[in-house]
């Protein structure tokens, strides 16, 4: 299925600087997460836009687009999009639907681009997946550099407090044919999640890690680059954020 078989056990340690690289790139994340609701996606972009009241044929930067769900529906309400992500593999699939006003390109979110966006998102809890603490006070500096001087940017994170109280430690899913063991645990102030299967006889094992970032961490981080937040959501409906009950913490800044 992929170079991924050419070992008979494939495992990510959690402590790489760069274990998502590994991970993302590979084609059983994608698997594991086909499911993804796509409508939601949409709804969520669509209030979000009309939310920021963004120009027509206003600059987009999609920080951690994966295969570009977002960017194309993005691109598709008239916006002039770029996606970028890490895993070459996922550029690679989302470069397929190119056009004049829709790109995608490999980058590290670190480190600024040489363009300016009327907004930049960054959705579905891609960020905190850093081992060093300065490299996520980077990414965000960065955002503020790319933004134009009338943009906003968004992150779309997870609510910890709630995710915490809610945590399933074991469950199994079932992707294609393919058994998705996964464990999931808080350690240090990083919320893992371990995955384990087994594919045409081989082994594979990988983790997810991310910090537990709260509104308060992300706060005192934006302070930090100069950022000032201007609100917070709790759910892609931008229903208001309740520190213990909302699923997401949306923030909205500049």
């Amino acid at each position: 299925m992929s170079n991924f078989q050419n070992n008979k056990s494939q495992i990510v340690n959690p402590k790489s600087e760069n274990w998502f690289a590994s991970w993302f790139d590979t084609p059983y994340y994608h698997i594991l997460y086909k499911e993804r609701n796509y409508r939601e996606a949409q709804l969520f972009m669509d209030n979000l836009t009309l939310y920021l009241n963004l120009p027509e044929h206003a600059k987009v930067l999609d920080l951690a687009c994966g295969k570009g769900r977002h960017s194309i529906y993005l691109n598709q309400l008239g916006y002039e999009v770029l996606g970028v992500d890490l895993s070459e593999n996922s550029i690679a699939e989302a470069s397929k639907n190119t056009n004049d006003t829709l790109h995608f390109q490999v980058h590290d979110m670190r480190e600024p681009l040489e363009a300016k966006f009327d907004a930049i998102f960054n959705l579905f809890t891609s960020f905190g997946y850093f081992e060093n603490e300065t490299d996520h006070l980077k990414t965000l500096i960065s955002i503020k550099e790319n933004l134009s001087e009338y943009g906003f940017a968004v992150i779309d994170f997870m609510n910890v407090n709630n995710v915490l109280e809610n945590l399933i430690p074991e469950e199994t899913k079932s992707v294609e044919d393919i058994d998705f063991h996964i464990k999931r645990y808080h350690i240090d102030g990083y919320i893992y999640k371990e995955i384990s299967f087994t594919d045409n006889g081989e082994n594979f094992n990988f983790i997810e890690k991310v910090r537990a970032f709260t509104l308060e961490d992300f706060t005192r981080m934006m302070d930090e680059a100069g950022i000032f937040l201007l609100d917070t959501f709790g759910d892609y409906k931008l229903k208001k954020f309740l520190k213990k009950d909302s699923e997401r913490l949306i923030m909205i800044f500049k």
